[in-house]
């Protein structure tokens, strides 16, 4: 291999990357253009980089359960499961951890993974999110490069500190996120005890077509607790499996779970005027602008049979939706469409969606044929074309999805707002002053095996532009001085 003398960076068939921080979107707002190649070879590659685990999310749990609605939104979504108070949809929920391998411990310092899929009868609809509102990047052509950083050196095969403080001090979207991580949220006592959100804006369509957008809280019956670094620490050598253990054996013993399903509703009007924009994923939309509303409630009340059968091939996609449930422009859900389903495809198979942990419980009607694994009655003898003039499915032109405008140049764009600081600095500023210095000795933790002081300079300046006082407070606990230039 020759020496890429310029230093540039370039794809895999050799050629200059002009962008690798914004994909390419038709203007600001997109939606995310399928001929940014280098966007998709990036999220392609990425996703087959680990045999057979899954590349994040690796370690995992899950449950059983049902969803009961419990208040008539059919104002605002047609949703069929949805569409009456009390009724009931069953549903497969797995919690996990999101940067460690599959026998790594439940209890390190990291976000988890909240994704439920509800059996609906229009087909199954998954809500995959985490249990933190907002999330590092805003773009998904910066996916592959941020879980990187997560994972182990490839030259120590050890986790690099150097290497996630140095992608999250070069990323400043990313301060909301990191501030909850290293907050007493960073590590949940459980997966009982924890929220649970879908992260991105969504939409939803009513009967009519009427559309708004919509954000999701799952907000634990439980309560939050978290442990603390040296609890979790103990635990992580005692019992590396211990949210595995207590998620089933509350269940096994009848204390259910259960979480109060609320959402955000938005006009679609109001996203060119809300002070945030309102599909930026590292952003959180205010409850005083936009109150919870009460959907329903989730329980789990049964453990899987079989491990390897329901919780390891259990495949959730943010694409796998139903009617009067579509998606929106925030760039980050527009990649993940894409990687998720690929992802299955390549770990489990093409025929995944076929599996009974993710088969629908309705009648499935496509011309999808062949592939490795596929142990059904491959559609038999019947049509497999369309359109066709033997009677065949068609489709169904009353679910279309909704139309909303796009407009600008074919680009690759960055958000056209860059305050990264306002929300951390306002998160901070709701702590107690004991949550406020927790807090910073987590970060000073983390921080001080940082190899590069540049790297830590910047990252307090970041610290800083929040607030002076959380900047300031991080530098004195390694020893150093807030940038006179940040000041």
């Amino acid at each position: 291999m020759s020496a890429n003398k310029n230093n540039n960076l370039t794809t895999s068939w050799g050629t200059p990357v002009g962008d690798n921080q914004n994909s390419m979107t038709a203007g600001s707002r997109g939606p995310t253009l399928i001929q940014d190649v280098h966007l998709l070879e990036k999220l392609a590659h990425f996703n087959r980089e680990r045999v057979p685990e899954r590349v994040v999310h690796a370690k995992g749990a899950g449950a059983h359960g049902y969803f009961e609605v419990t208040n008539d939104l059919t104002a605002y979504t047609k949703a069929a499961f949805l569409s009456e108070v009390g009724k009931r949809t069953p549903l497969f929920v797995r919690f996990s951890t999101v940067a460690g391998e599959l026998g790594s411990a439940d209890t390190v310092r990291d976000p988890r993974g909240f994704a439920v899929k509800f059996y609906t009868e229009e087909g199954n609809y998954d809500l995959v999110g985490n249990n933190t509102p907002v999330f590092f990047i805003r773009d998904a052509i910066k996916f592959p490069d941020f879980i990187h950083t997560q994972k182990r050196d490839p030259k120590t095969h050890l986790k690099n500190p150097t290497a996630v403080w140095d992608f999250w001090s070069l990323s400043p979207e990313s301060l909301h996120q990191v501030t909850i991580l290293m907050s007493d949220r960073g590590i949940p006592a459980t997966y009982r005890h924890m929220h649970g959100f879908g992260s991105h804006t969504f939409k939803w369509v009513n009967a009519k077509g009427e559309a708004v957008w919509v954000k999701y809280h799952f907000k634990t019956e439980q309560g939050i607790k978290n442990l603390t670094p040296e609890t979790a620490a103990q635990i992580a050598g005692e019992n590396p499996d211990y949210h595995t253990e207590d998620l089933f054996n509350a269940i096994e013993k009848g204390d259910y779970p259960a979480w109060r399903l609320y959402v955000q509703i938005m006009p679609l009007e109001d996203a060119n005027t809300y002070r945030f924009d309102p599909f930026d994923v590292t952003k959180v939309w205010s409850q005083k602008d936009y109150p919870l509303i009460e959907v329903g409630r989730m329980v789990l009340n049964r453990n899987p049979e079989n491990y390897f059968a329901e919780v390891e091939q259990a495949t959730f996609s943010p694409g796998t939706l139903v009617p009067g449930i579509e998606v929106s422009p925030d760039k980050m859900l527009q990649g993940r469409l894409f990687a998720y389903h690929d992802a299955h495809r390549y770990r489990v198979g093409t025929n995944h969606q076929m599996l009974p942990i993710n088969r629908p419980r309705n009648e499935v009607n496509n011309y999808q044929r062949d592939g490795q694994m596929r142990f059904d009655q491959n559609g038999g003898g019947s049509v497999y074309y369309e359109p066709n003039s033997f009677g065949g499915p068609t489709e169904a032109p009353e679910h279309k999805q909704t139309a909303y405008p796009v407009s600008g140049l074919a680009d690759s764009v960055a958000y056209d707002r860059d305050d990264h600081y306002t929300q951390a600095g306002d998160l901070y500023r709701l702590m107690s002053e004991d949550e406020r210095a927790r807090l910073v000795q987590n970060i000073v933790n983390a921080m001080k095996p940082v190899a590069k002081e540049e790297i830590k300079l910047r990252q307090i300046g970041h610290f800083y532009k929040a607030d002076p006082e959380y900047g300031t407070r991080v530098a004195e606990g390694l020893g150093l001085s807030v940038p006179e230039e940040v000041k």
